[in-house]
């Protein structure tokens, strides 16, 4: 089970920090990601990080957000700087590529301009 938290209302150019908590552990889990789905569109990959801490990203965040890991406390955050409005979406994780059933409920953010 995954729980994202995190999220919240933010002016453009604010930032957010997201964390991801799993019930189980993550240790095994050789990539874990950052996903999020906006209204009428598809969940897409924002972020993802292997287990030794290699990091990919959108190209529509790159340069704005850092995705981090801690395999200790089974947890996955994403730092959100400079957000802007069309980061409007509910941000989720799960494991990358072949991600679990059981997306959690996700965390909301939304940026206003």
């Amino acid at each position: 089970q995954l729980q994202a938290s995190g999220g919240g209302l933010v002016q453009a150019g604010g930032s957010l920090r997201l964390s991801c908590a799993a019930s189980g552990s993550i240790s095994n889990i050789n990539v874990m990601g950052w996903y999020r789905q906006a209204p009428g569109n598809q969940r897409e990959l924002v972020a993802r990080i292997r287990s030794g801490g290699r990091t990919n990203y959108a190209d529509s965040v790159k340069g704005r957000f850092t995705i981090s890991r801690d395999n200790a406390k089974k947890s996955v955050y994403l730092q959100m700087n400079n957000l802007k409005p069309e980061d409007t979406a509910l941000y989720l994780c799960n494991r990358y590529p072949d991600p679990w059933d059981n997306w959690g409920q996700g965390t909301l953010v939304t940026v206003f301009s």
